[in-house]
């Protein structure tokens, strides 16, 4: 999340000419951008192998919300995807259990349903594999999915909660339920409605000239060639630094990104090319979290993708365009959680001592 623009070997995907919208009309805009990307839909999407059920969606927004699922009791889902705030957390990168400094910079939760896979580097190929994920982290939530199944078993409520959303299975309470009903929770934070949602649906006046010729040098100058699609990026995979690598301030030379997935040389420096609907509302930027100023994200990935020089202007009519991306935010009920019981676990807060090197914390693994 909350990442930006890996815009990345687009020089020869998409060649529009170095001032090919310069002089065009607006229907020829909305013409080329329809060609490159599609709105949000304003109705929840399908989600493979799992129907997204009444029941399921308010299990899941329990469990997002539901600190019980990290060894500590004081994590959740919402923790690090916090959907009062770009459904990221807004951190260089997030803080786990014992206040351990994770070694990714968290990624949006909204519409992540769109993506081609989950986690900067793709491990996870749904919303549903990335849910357990953070949740058994050492270095996030700490759980093991034996207590987090037992937490859930000793309360009845959400035993028969489980039973509603799963009906028919003899054992409801599962790790992999609990990883469907989170899934079902999140395919429903899609942001519609976005100014250049209403530009591509044919409304031309909603954007004004700054932000169309922001959105003419993104197609311009090769941006779309990565990011493109519903959600303008999340679908394929590039190398961070085509044309000139960024220092290890912005590219920690320790992440590798998809070569710890793939153990392919070629995949050295790789990473998902981030989504960047609500981008104004996610620093800051890249996988690494160094850059919090939007405008200095977009200068420096013209030059480490593109080759591009962009002036003060040009860079300023991007970020402008950028900004329409910004949809409407789901609306949030905070669930009421059902009460522990005698029987649920005990957290254990582990509060780390960071004077003393033997409460040092375990060492981070990469997990966004």
């Amino acid at each position: 999340m909350k990442r930006l623009l890996l815009c990345g070997a687009a020089l020869s995907m998409i060649v529009f000419g170095s001032s090919a919208f310069a002089q065009q009309p607006d229907d020829d805009l909305h013409e080329a951008a329809t060609a490159l990307f599609q709105p949000i839909p304003s109705m929840v999407p399908e989600v493979k192998g799992n129907p997204v059920t009444r029941e399921k969606v308010t299990l899941g927004r329990m469990l997002f919300f539901d600190p019980r699922l990290s060894a500590s009791g004081i994590l959740s889902c919402n923790s690090c995807h916090n959907l009062a705030m770009g459904g990221d957390d807004n951190l260089e990168t997030s803080i786990g259990h014992g206040w351990q400094k994770g070694p990714r910079n968290s990624p949006t939760v909204l519409n992540a349903i769109f993506n081609v896979a989950q986690f900067w580097d793709g491990r996870a190929e749904d919303l549903r594999s990335q849910a357990v994920g953070p949740i058994q982290a050492g270095v996030e939530m700490a759980a093991e999915p034996e207590v987090v199944i037992a937490t859930l078993k000793s309360i009845p409520e959400y035993v028969d909660r489980f039973t509603a959303a799963f009906p028919g299975e003899t054992d409801s309470v599962t790790f992999d339920n609990l990883a469907k009903a989170i899934e079902a929770y999140e395919a429903t934070l899609i942001t519609p409605g976005s100014r250049f949602d209403q530009f591509l649906e044919g409304n031309q006046v909603v954007l004004t000239d700054q932000e169309k010729e922001g959105l003419r040098l993104f197609m311009d100058t090769g941006c779309a060639g990565c990011h493109n699609g519903i959600n303008v990026g999340g679908q394929e995979y590039y190398p961070f630094g085509v044309v000139e690598r960024p220092g290890a301030d912005i590219l920690p030379r320790n992440d590798k990104g998809r070569f710890a997935v793939t153990q392919t040389a070629s995949d050295e420096y790789v990473f998902r090319a981030v989504p960047l609907r609500n981008v104004a509302l996610t620093a800051p930027y890249f996988h690494s979290g160094k850059v919090w100023d939007l405008e200095q994200a977009v200068a420096i990935m013209a030059t480490s993708q593109l080759g591009a020089e962009l002036d003060g202007e040009q860079v300023k009519a991007i970020t402008a365009f950028l900004h329409t991306l910004t949809g409407e935010q789901p609306e949030v009920t905070l669930p009421i959680l059902p009460v522990s019981t005698s029987e649920t676990p005990q957290p254990d807060p582990v509060v780390k001592d960071a004077t003393n090197p033997s409460d040092a914390a375990e060492p981070a693994n990469p997990v966004r």
